[in-house]
């Protein structure tokens, strides 16, 4: 080979290696070019993602602070709620006398077939009431 031939050869390796360069450059940069508006893309779902985050941020928030409120509207009604029913209590317990226990139980024995003189003995009642429990409460035969 000649020196032209070699020279010819080096020109022309050197053609190639520019080509393909400038096709590789294209290339990339058309590659580039679709990276940059995937990453756009991207950066916009990011920015509705945190839009959308701090909205339901937001409204956990308020159903939170809801919560609070009914929690301590629920306390308020039991303490309430406790409150009347040791109301209730003492007023059963105060209906409870003695005196009524007394008359309870005497009906309960008159019920049962209890006569006058087993009034008088177990519950100590004067022989008048005794008498007049009989006749009120006593089934008829």
């Amino acid at each position: 080979m000649t020196m032209f031939g070699t020279e010819f050869l080096i020109v022309a390796l050197a053609c190639v290696i520019a080509c393909s360069c400038i096709g590789l450059v294209f290339y990339l940069m058309r590659v580039f070019g679709t990276l940059r508006g995937k990453v756009e893309a991207l950066t916009v779902l990011v920015k509705e993602g945190d839009k959308h985050r701090e909205a339901l941020a937001r409204e956990v928030q308020e159903l939170r602070s809801g919560i609070i409120g009914v929690g301590r509207r629920v306390m308020e009604f039991d303490k309430k709620l406790q409150s009347q029913d040791a109301r209730l209590d003492e007023v059963g317990t105060g209906q409870q006398d003695p005196q009524s226990r007394l008359y309870s139980r005497a009906m309960k024995m008159v019920e049962l077939g209890a006569g006058i003189e087993e009034l008088v003995a177990e519950c100590e009642l004067p022989r008048a009431e005794a008498e007049l429990l009989i006749r009120l409460h006593r089934k008829p035969a």
